[in-house]
């Protein structure tokens, strides 16, 4: 586990990202050079998990989405309105420094990013995330994540079920 305590916050202009390096470069890439953009054209918001001296330990991005109802399993369509689709948070990228991994850092932000969606006073059912490989779908089921059924590496998890109480 990670020994200093880390603060999960919105990015800022004052966050110095170009030390940044998960071992991905679409990720560092993104991270360094779009996501402002992104935020200001309201299409993503970004969080920066950082230590105590301010070095970026890693990132994760949200943003509005939906689900079509026919996508969902059956199990979880009964207890739905019949909508064609119902509102989620797309957790769009998730990344942890290369110095701060092994740490438990990626699940960490994870339930960041679940307590986050869940205390939202904008509804949504679920957290919705693409795995962009086999290793990033065993990590997101691992945390409880679904498959949708017609597509295994788009996960999601309700909101339900998440405690949405401030996290320690």
């Amino acid at each position: 586990m990670i020994d200093a305590p880390l603060r999960v916050i919105p990015l800022s202009a004052a966050h110095d990202r170009g030390a940044f390096d998960s071992g991905s470069e679409p990720l560092d890439r993104y991270f360094r050079s779009q996501v402002t953009q992104d935020m200001r054209r309201r299409v993503t918001a970004c969080f920066v998990a950082l230590t105590s001296d301010g070095r970026i330990a890693g990132y994760y991005t949200l943003a509005s989405a939906s689900i079509q109802l026919a996508d969902l399993p059956a199990a979880k369509v009964k207890k739905l309105p019949r909508y064609p689709s119902v509102p989620a948070v797309r957790l769009g990228r998730l990344a942890v420094d290369q110095i701060f991994r092994g740490q438990g850092l990626g699940g960490a932000l994870l339930a960041d990013a679940l307590a986050r969606a869940a205390r939202s006073e904008i509804a949504a059912y679920a957290l919705l995330v693409e795995a962009k490989d086999q290793s990033a779908e065993s990590f997101y089921r691992h945390h409880g994540f679904l498959a949708l059924p017609e597509s295994p590496m788009t996960l999601f998890v309700p909101l339900a079920t998440i405690d949405s109480g401030p996290l320690a």
